[in-house]
């Protein structure tokens, strides 16, 4: 949800120039395939200057997306993501799973029936003609376009739920509030209206809020460290740590698998 501008504090965007972060207004509709095509170019285009892209944070499928050539199908029509959210929405969860089923056993396999995202995602891509569950995906795959070293930052799950914590209550006294307000008044795409805490800061009271989000952190946390441990050869780092430190151990590993240049003396 970086991808996004008008939203800084709650998706935690960072203060140093970063590229494809705050690329979309918030009435865009955003897709993996679209972004997909911006980071291969402005990693090729890093490359060709001789510097080394790096590659930071992102859901595992966006991660994935920027380092690997996936097949991935295009946005449906926005009649077509209309079509399945209704039906999802009126025949409730078990029975549009069952739907999925008749139409794509092996995404409905994949796919638990209380999933509305996916479940609706696997429904318009039925209707396209594709399938959520490929008969080849390069998703677990060790493929990468370019030769890439991936680091995990492993943090004690104490530790990450204290940063979590700080972190949430540190967005409000920032002035989330506010932001959210500004971000409601106007039109939000499907995908801009699925950022978290983006309804929690607008319709709970602060402390409710905060415990909210914090919580539904977590839960995100966790999903990502189940990610982490599934890709195919990462570097698994102690973070909780000065982050020097971690940065060093990283051009050292790096370096000594001759993925980066020896540092200029100056």
């Amino acid at each position: 949800m970086q991808v996004y501008r008008g939203l800084p504090i709650l998706t935690n965007q960072p203060a140093g120039p970063t590229r494809l972060v705050g690329i979309w207004t918030l009435d865009h509709d955003a897709s993996v395939g679209e972004y997909q095509r911006l980071a291969h170019a402005a990693i090729d285009e890093i490359l060709a200057a001789g510097q080394t892209p790096v590659l930071v944070g992102g859901t595992g499928l966006y991660f994935r997306a920027a380092l690997a050539e996936l097949e991935l199908p295009p946005a449906p029509p926005a009649a077509t993501r209309d079509r399945c959210e209704g039906l999802y929405d009126r025949l409730g969860p078990e029975r549009a799973h069952e739907a999925l089923a008749s139409r794509d056993p092996a995404a409905a396999a994949a796919v638990h029936p209380n999933d509305r995202r996916r479940v609706v995602r696997a429904l318009e891509l039925a209707e396209l003609g594709a399938s959520l569950a490929p008969a080849r995906s390069r998703l677990w795959t060790a493929e990468t376009r370019h030769p890439t070293l991936i680091f995990g930052l492993d943090v004690p799950r104490n530790v990450l739920a204290e940063r979590i914590e700080r972190r949430t209550r540190e967005m409000f006294e920032r002035g989330v509030e506010e932001e959210v307000r500004r971000a409601r008044a106007q039109r939000l795409s499907a995908t801009a209206r699925h950022v978290m805490g983006l309804h929690e800061v607008a319709d709970l009271p602060r402390e409710e809020a905060v415990e909210a989000l914090a919580r539904r952190t977590r839960r995100y946390a966790a999903y990502q460290r189940k990610w982490l441990r599934r890709l195919p050869g990462v570097v698994s780092l102690a973070a909780d740590r000065p982050p020097g430190a971690v940065a060093d151990e990283i051009l050292e590993v790096a370096r000594s698998r001759q993925r980066l240049p020896a540092r200029r003396a100056g």
